[in-house]
């Protein structure tokens, strides 16, 4: 896991769980089990989508070595240490 897509799910969640819900309310299901499961799955797409942006931005950038990301020891990263 990068600090970029921790980041990045906060933004990203808010985008993907506002548009299903505004999906759901635009088909005519106003009630809170369809409302709810479009917050569910918004919420549970929000890091994937995120680590995936993540990695498509540190792709295009050209001074990024992405062969770092295979010597990561853990799955939190340490604060101190340079970006995964």
């Amino acid at each position: 896991m990068d600090r970029l897509s921790i980041f990045l799910t906060l933004i990203v969640g808010a985008m993907v769980t506002g548009s299903l819900i505004t999906a759901v309310l635009a088909m005519g299901w106003y009630s809170w089990p369809a409302i709810a499961g479009a917050a569910g799955v918004g919420f549970w797409l929000s890091w994937p989508i995120s680590y995936l942006i993540s990695r498509r931005i540190k792709r295009q950038d050209v001074g990024w070595d992405e062969t770092k990301v295979d010597r990561v020891d853990g799955i939190l990263p340490n604060p101190a240490a340079p970006e995964v």
